[in-house]
């Protein structure tokens, strides 16, 4: 796993600077690249957004805001839990974090694809995978509501024992 850190102004100078050759080194930078994302949604860029953000990728799965603050520290050197929840608020507003509240469980963040997809939580010890959606589209259910109310998406959860918990479960 890649350890990001960023340098007093070098994070900046790199995210900001024109021409092919630093566009093709921010594509390797992460925290460049979590500032272009900042900026693609008009939000103002701060060390500690790129940093959730960059964690959040570099995570990968779904891991908890406790995580997510962890990581994040390696960055800021100091980010409090209600700090790290805000910004997760921010980032999952403007869509480039999605937020899932699985019953019984902290909610779990994730670096939003904007791909129609479901989860399987395991039961036994709380890991969760992406599902890929069947008919691919959202909301790709269809709910029996009066017209008026309008679906965009259905969050399915599927429940069960992963491969590492199933033996346990029968044994």
């Amino acid at each position: 796993m890649a350890k990001f850190r960023a340098s007093s102004g070098l994070v900046h100078q790199g995210a900001h600077r024109a021409g092919t050759a630093g566009k093709d080194r921010d594509v390797h930078d992460p925290m460049a690249r979590a500032a272009a994302r900042l900026r693609e949604t008009q939000l103002r860029v701060t060390v500690q957004r790129m940093a959730v953000l960059t964690a959040i990728e570099e995570l990968g799965g779904h891991p908890d805001a406790e995580a997510v603050r962890g990581r994040a520290q390696e960055v800021t050197g100091g980010l409090s839990l209600q700090a790290t929840y805000n910004v997760l608020r921010v980032l999952t507003d403007v869509g480039l974090v999605r937020c899932t509240q699985i019953t019984g469980q902290q909610a779990r963040y994730e670096a939003e694809r904007h791909n129609n997809h479901h989860h399987f939580v395991c039961r036994l010890c709380g890991d969760i995978i992406d599902v890929d959606c069947v008919i691919g589209e959202a909301p790709c259910l269809v709910a029996d509501l009066p017209e008026s109310y309008r679906v965009d998406e259905a969050a399915v959860t599927f429940w069960g024992a992963c491969p590492r918990c199933a033996p346990a479960e029968h044994g």
